[in-house]
């Protein structure tokens, strides 16, 4: 449990700074952040579950980090106070790929 929370928590870190850095990515808080951390985490499993692709935005290649815009996109259409426009999306996902690079492997949910 506490390494879900801890997981969790970390992914939320980094929502916040790709939201920094990213025009068109847009979080209120950090409660936000940690929803939106879930959601993906869910989004992820769920697209994983089905169609067996990794949404790691760098380090599946192009399909990975496709995958990773459209969940970004469809997250901020689930998750209040968390706003994603197409090219947020995009940029999103690059720069949270960034992000995720230098977070440790086992702390992240996406």
């Amino acid at each position: 449990m506490i390494n879900l929370i801890v997981k969790i928590i970390v992914s939320a870190i980094a929502i916040l700074i790709t939201s920094a850095l990213s025009i068109g990515v847009q979080v209120d808080g950090f409660m936000t952040a940690a929803w939106v951390a879930i959601v993906i985490g869910i989004l992820d499993w769920a697209i994983n579950k089905f169609t067996g692709i990794d949404a790691s935005p760098f380090g599946r290649g192009a399909v990975g980090f496709i995958v990773a815009a459209i969940i970004l996109y469809i997250t901020g259409r689930f998750v209040d106070g968390f706003n994603v426009s197409v090219i947020g999306a995009v940029i999103g996902a690059a720069i949270l790929g960034i992000v995720d690079s230098f977070l440790p492997a086992d702390k992240k949910v996406m």
